[in-house]
């Protein structure tokens, strides 16, 4: 399994088994879970990151308790297109992620999604404090619901 295509991803759809996206960053990690019918992504929480070692088994623990069949991690590419430093060290972190368990993870692109999630919660008139407390969790929920309206055009086909 590992590295997927988003498109791959389908094959996995069962009845009762949910995604987990990422928003990776170099202090926390935002974590959105999807429903069961891959059609909503929802905010779970923000972790410290500590040691990979100990965020790998926050993430396995969650995927394990909730029927979480693939993760979809933030994958912060330049407008340009071109791939800087922050998308060498998320592929990193997702290879040491497949060195522990063989998994499926789709690298999805999330230009723009903390921009989005930040402009959303200043429209909403969040004080600072309450967007800095939410903003990576909004982010993966952000990158997980892209994929999921991508998955769901596929899946009409």
């Amino acid at each position: 399994m590992s590295m997927m295509t988003p498109q791959e991803l389908r094959i996995l759809k069962t009845s009762k088994n949910r995604l987990l996206g990422l928003d990776v960053g170099t202090k926390t990690i935002g974590l959105a879970l999807s429903d069961i019918s891959w059609k909503v992504a929802t905010a779970r929480e923000t972790i410290e990151r500590k040691k990979f070692k100990k965020d790998a088994e926050t993430l396995f623990q969650l995927i394990d308790t909730n029927d979480v069949v693939a993760c979809v991690i933030g994958f912060p590419i330049n407008m340009d297109g071109s791939e800087g430093p922050r998308c060498q060290s998320i592929r990193q972190f997702a290879q040491n992620l497949l060195a522990i368990r063989d998994f499926p993870i789709v690298l999805w692109d999330e230009r723009m999604s903390t921009m989005a999630v930040t402009r959303m919660m200043i429209e909403a008139d969040l004080s600072r404090k309450r967007r800095d407390e939410l903003v990576d969790k909004l982010a993966a929920s952000y990158i997980l619901q892209g994929a999921l309206d991508f998955l769901g055009v596929l899946i009409k086909r």
